[in-house]
């Protein structure tokens, strides 16, 4: 039998027996390897860690969502894992149970969730067959690497690479860019805000065609970075910067910056120099752009470009200006305040009004209204704002909430005595000049008025009836002043006479002409038909309108030239013509891949996001078919012909016309029988491409020996019949994923469903195309026109070859 002082000692050793075997037990969960194999699982309790240390990927729960988890890299020296340099699930986190990363029998990286479907990381995993087998690794440079093993254990191909799925951060070694062979777009998209990594308001992305980077706020450019170029001529070891950051940015030239081209693939990357007279050795600095725009060299603290207000200065290198609103000024700013916000007329403690917007987006969208005074960030989808009626109380404490306030900077106290001072001695001298010159001011007004009564632009805009006036549509002289006029001459020359070896084709607008300009910029010129009953009003829509849209997937307009008997519309030139030239043609289907074909539907609907929501202006086209997408040198879409476009207020949701106007095939029915439209019309017009698309048929070009059948009607029966596979256009049989295409035949059946309120919006369409994660809802049957029921104001049938409004928006163009 133990005496008491052994009973204690045995019990003290079993004690550190039992700590000492969950210590080492805890010490096995978190061994340091790089390497996950096939047969392994990494969970909420593991790790991988590079060999250099430098980078680990694990499972990490930001600070203030503890409730969502997301698979991520981050820099293990510089960074915390809630600030990481990729996530992999960013916008879908899992929010329940737990969760394990694994490779699967085909050689794919999945996160099995205990609660919710697996989610697979960013799509262009290549497959393997069932025996092959697989392993991950992450490097040094923080790139996580899918690989096949080979039979003798030597590493084989790279199936797939988080290097290919950029988030908010560009390591050394990643790329900016595009690959042309598989569709694939290397850019960074910012968070949501700073505690949410969802996808955000802002890219960055690599210009190959101006050589430097582009900053876009919602698909808008906001920032560029200049061109690429030497620091010092002739002089190749000093390094290269880019135009709009300089060599203020004294750690550019830590970088080795390089741009490759080759026939599939044009990028943007860098590396690090190794400089022996810099004893700091950078072993990791990322780029990064924060959720408000902010452009960083992480490391080192240095922010590449601050927030953007759309002015011009000499302290906004590379800011782009865009239409700003006329309470705003160049000197008007926001300013971080602690305070409150009382009412004016009694005093009380008020609350804003509360938007479900991020940070971003909030300071925009308070930028952008003229009656709000400051708005507050109260977490990633909550915006407060204050409008003009609320007072401002500051705290100099700084014990109170923290407001974003609108405000003009103040002169000091000297200042404004010597401004004083100054307008005391100027006012009298003023008066006398203003006395002087009354006469030349009266002179020159009636000039100006009588050459404003001769200029042929503004003659033109009040000279026609249209459904808006020229102030809602943004006319004025800033604007007349700031779009180009060509002389007739001059066009004439570029199109070497109206030559017909130069025209690209005929609408009921007119012809369109290839043209070149002396200084090598080729262009389309739209000329309207002197025997055209029609287009004169849609010449005065479409060349105000345009010209006030910015977008990469609009078409741009150059400017215009009017004479006494000539008006033409001048547009970039579009080398691959329209989208119909390639969809239709049995010769030329086949440079149509699957990924291509992908890039077009989503640039489409991007750009008509802009016209629905994100533009100055609520734009509906009304005229969406194939022949109106233009295809730049690179495949990219464009949206043209905006002579038959409508202008919506902001509240504005629905509206009526007399005059129904477009293609038939791509009109909705609610607007093809009664008139009415809105931007579920374009949404359908969007889902009669999107099937177009997939299947490589034109809408009207199914018949049937008892009924007239269109392309709408064809795929919803093959839906029913669970045969969709059968709409694929055979040229994509061996790009085409067909889980992705049932996928995107559904998202077009949803587009076209008869009832507006049942289609998606523009963004729900783009969700559902970006993010396979989206879960669609189930398809109802949709709208099947029948041109023979179709009436236009007057109760007269429509025919489809000569009446149809396809002739003004160049239906039988091969393009610009």
């Amino acid at each position: 039998m133990l005496s008491h002082e052994n009973s204690l000692m045995y019990l003290h050793f079993l004690i550190l027996v039992i700590v000492s075997s969950l210590f080492f037990s805890c010490i096995g969960v978190f061994t340091e390897t790089n390497t996950l194999n096939q047969s392994d699982s990494l969970n909420f309790t593991s790790l991988l860690v590079s060999n250099n240390k430098n980078f680990t990927l694990g499972f990490v729960k930001p600070v203030t969502y503890r409730n969502k988890t997301y698979l991520a890299i981050w820099n293990s020296k510089y960074r915390s894992p809630s600030s990481p340099v990729w996530t992999a699930n960013r916008d879908n986190p899992i929010t329940n149970g737990s969760a394990t990363l694994f490779i699967d029998n085909t050689g794919k990286f999945v996160i099995n969730q205990t609660h919710g479907d697996p989610i697979q990381l960013c799509p262009g995993q290549t497959t393997t067959s069932n025996n092959t087998n697989t392993k991950a690794v992450l490097l040094d440079n923080g790139n996580l690497v899918l690989t096949e093993v080979n039979s003798d254990g030597s590493v084989g191909r790279i199936l797939w690479q988080s290097f290919d799925c950029p988030t908010d951060t560009l390591l050394p070694g990643m790329r900016l860019g595009m690959n042309h062979r598989t569709g694939r777009n290397w850019s960074l998209t910012s968070w949501l805000a700073s505690n949410d990594p969802s996808s955000g308001a802002f890219t960055l992305e690599w210009d190959p065609h101006g050589l430097e980077l582009i900053l876009r706020r919602r698909g808008v450019v906001f920032w560029t970075s200049g061109a690429l170029r030497n620091i010092s001529d002739g002089d190749l070891d000093a390094g290269m910067t880019f135009g709009n950051i300089g060599q203020t940015y004294y750690h550019i030239q830590s970088y080795k910056m390089m741009y490759t081209r080759t026939s599939d693939e044009e990028f943007f990357n860098y590396s690090l120099k190794q400089d022996p007279k810099d004893p700091v050795v950078h072993e990791s600095i990322e780029w990064s752009i924060d959720y408000d725009g902010t452009f960083w060299f992480e490391n080192v603290g240095v922010p590449l470009r601050y927030y953007c207000y759309g002015y011009m200065t000499d302290d906004d290198e590379g800011c782009a200006e865009w239409e700003q609103p006329q309470c705003r000024s160049y000197n008007t700013t926001f300013q971080l305040l602690s305070g409150s916000f009382v009412n004016k007329s009694d005093g009380k403690f008020i609350d804003g009004h509360q938007e479900s917007v991020g940070p971003a987006d909030c300071r925009v969208s308070c930028w952008n209204e003229c009656d709000c005074a400051a708005y507050q960030k109260m977490g990633t989808l909550r915006c407060v704002k204050y409008d003009q009626e609320a007072e401002f109380r500051p705290d100099p404490s700084g014990d109170s909430p923290q407001f974003y306030v609108i405000q003009q900077p103040h002169n000091n106290t000297e200042a404004q005595r010597n401004n004083k001072k100054w307008i005391a001695i100027s006012v009298p001298i003023a008066i006398l000049l203003l006395l002087a010159f009354v006469t030349v001011i009266i002179f020159y007004w009636r000039w100006k008025t009588k050459g404003r009564k001769e200029d042929p632009l503004h003659e033109l805009m009040t000279a026609t009836d249209n459904s808006h006036n020229l102030d809602e549509l943004g006319y004025d002289n800033a604007f007349a002043q700031h779009l180009k006029m060509f002389s007739f001459m001059s066009i004439v020359e570029a199109t070497d006479n109206f030559s017909p070896q130069n025209k690209l084709g005929q609408g009921g607008f007119g012809p369109v002409y290839k043209g070149k300009l002396p200084e090598g910029l080729k262009i389309a010129v739209k000329r309207l038909s002197k025997s055209s009953g029609q287009g004169l009003v849609e010449f005065k829509n479409e060349l105000i309108l345009i010209a006030k849209l910015q977008h990469m997937n609009l078409v741009r307009l150059l400017g215009c030239c009017m004479q006494p008997e000539e008006m033409m519309l001048i547009y970039e030139y579009m080398p691959n013509r329209s989208l119909d030239c390639f969809l239709f043609d049995a010769s030329k289907r086949n440079v149509l891949n699957w990924q291509m074909r992908v890039m077009i539907i989503e640039g489409i609907s991007q750009g008509l996001l802009y016209l629905h929501q994100h533009s100055r202006l609520k734009i509906i086209h009304r005229d969406l078919k194939a022949s109106n997408i233009l295809l730049d040198a690179d495949m990219n879409p464009k949206i043209s012909d905006f002579g038959m476009a409508r202008i919506f207020k902001q509240n504005e949701l629905i509206a009526n016309t007399n005059k129904i106007v477009g293609t038939y095939g791509y009109m909705s029915p609610e607007y093809a029988m009664d008139g009415l439209f809105s931007i579920k019309s374009d949404i359908f017009s969007l889902g009669v491409m999107i099937l177009e698309i997939l299947s490589g048929k034109r809408n009207n070009s199914f018949y049937d020996v008892n009924k007239h059948m269109n392309l709408v009607q064809y795929a919803w029966d093959l839906w029913q019949n669970g045969v969709g596979l059968d709409l694929m256009d055979p040229m994509l049989t061996d790009s085409c994923s067909r889980q992705q295409f049932l996928r995107f035949i559904q998202i077009g059946l949803l587009c076209v469903e008869e009832s507006p309120a049942d289609r998606p919006t523009t963004r729900e369409v783009i969700s559902m195309i970006t993010n396979e994660n989206t879960i669609l809802p189930l398809v109802k049957k949709p709208a099947f026109t029948n041109l023979n029921n179709v009436a236009d104001a007057n109760g007269q049938s429509n025919d489809l070859e000569y009446h149809s409004i396809n002739n003004v928006s160049m239906s039988t163009m091969n393009g610009r």
